[in-house]
């Protein structure tokens, strides 16, 4: 069978793949980017979706406008003015299913062949393979521990203008890098100058371990610096802090960004399930997401100390990595201090021996991979797997004595 030559430019997930290897009896993963389905609030879904088929049962299961089931469109504007963005009002957005559809969108609507997008170096993989669907060349743009290199960012915008640049500034994936005020308001400011779209991906945003938020996101930062909010794409998921089944995103543009988006999503799925809509609806409604998100913090901060203490204890100096302050992940780079691997799909392959699994950092990269870097998840191991999964992964490191 021929496919189609855009194929060529994307392959499957290598976390996909390496699902595959997890079939082995007693494996513990730290390999997945999804949620521990233990903190979902499986009690105020079911109120919630009987809420909605008591109150609505024709739109809960009829098809929907493709912009989005209202109520839920009116409680998401609610959701991201808690979060400091002014002035949104419901027909500012649209539902999508989840954020990982707003970003195919953003590709529909923006990208050809010839254009050029830069992501963060490393970035969520599934952005990569996305964009580069729609045939654009993706490159990498520096990150430390405060986020995107905002003067490297400015030296290649002297030179070059690429269609759009995608940024995860709030504990992104796979990084866990928080991206600075300073730099957030950078950014924008950068975009204004240039009148290059940056794509603020935010699915992480409410994960954050301390008593105090992490700064605005780029979108409520916009109304500091002028002009910025037509270059702005946000998207958002309640994915990580509700439910990913329920698959309920959104994407907020400028207008006619807005209007093409809309009308791709029509030919693409017609519209988000309205009875996942209608279930999200009624729970913003019932206020039970702050007590939701006070628990999911505690025990993912707990988790992610128990894995950076195990880290420390295990691994030593053959492993370097800034402690987690939100999010789901652990960045690692092997360091090689203790005469030991720096490869990290070899320590891979023999921490499946072990029976532990996690993702090599290589494939979060659009070019010039590290190939020294790793991917932990703390997300769905309590912290005895983690300490006994962390034990094992030592004992890999161990074994690649070079």
């Amino acid at each position: 069978m021929q496919f189609a030559q855009r194929l060529d430019q994307v392959e499957t997930s290598a976390i996909r793949e390496l699902f595959k290897l997890l079939g082995k009896p007693g494996i513990i993963s730290f390999a997945g980017g999804f949620p521990d389905s233990a903190m979902f609030d499986v009690e105020g879904i079911r109120m919630a979706s009987e809420q909605a088929l008591r109150d609505e049962p024709g739109a809960a299961l009829q098809y929907g406008a493709t912009e989005g089931y209202q109520p839920l469109r009116e409680q998401l504007a609610l959701f991201m003015q808690s979060k400091g963005v002014q002035g949104l009002k419901p027909d500012d957005l649209i539902v999508t299913t989840g954020s990982q559809q707003a970003l195919d969108l953003v590709g529909k609507t923006l990208l050809d062949p010839q254009d050029t997008v830069w992501v963060e170096s490393p970035t969520f993989l599934a952005t990569i393979q996305c964009f580069r669907l729609y045939g654009p060349k993706v490159l990498g743009v520096p990150v430390d521990a405060e986020g995107v290199d905002v003067e490297a960012l400015a030296s290649m915008l002297k030179t070059h203008r690429p269609k759009l640049i995608y940024l995860v500034p709030t504990f992104g994936n796979p990084s866990g890098a928080l991206t600075s005020l300073s730099r957030r308001l950078r950014v924008l400011e950068l975009a204004v100058q240039h009148q290059t779209i940056v794509v603020e991906d935010d699915p992480y945003g409410d994960l954050f371990f301390s008593d105090a938020p992490p700064p605005p996101s780029l979108l409520a930062l916009s109304e500091q610096v002028p002009g910025s909010r037509d270059w702005l794409v946000h998207c958002g998921s309640l994915s990580k802090v509700l439910s990913p089944g329920l698959r309920i995103g959104w994407m907020i543009a400028p207008p006619d960004l807005l209007a093409k988006a809309t009308m791709c999503k029509q030919f693409s799925d017609a519209h988000t399930s309205t009875f996942a809509q209608a279930t999200a609806a009624r729970y913003l409604q019932s206020q039970r997401m702050p007590a939701t998100l006070q628990q999911v913090r505690k025990v993912y901060a707990m988790r992610a100390h128990a894995m950076a203490s195990a880290l420390r204890q295990h691994m030593g100096d053959g492993l370097s990595f800034q402690n987690p302050v939100g999010g789901l992940f652990i960045w690692a780079t092997l360091t090689g201090k203790t005469g030991h691997t720096t490869d990290g799909a070899l320590l891979a392959r023999l921490a499946i021996e072990k029976g532990v699994a996690f993702v090599p950092g290589a494939p979060f990269f659009a070019n010039n991979p590290d190939l020294r870097t790793i991917r932990l998840s703390f997300a769905t191991a309590d912290e005895s797997k983690i300490n006994q999964g962390i034990e094992r992964l030592g004992q890999a490191l161990a074994q690649s004595k070079v």
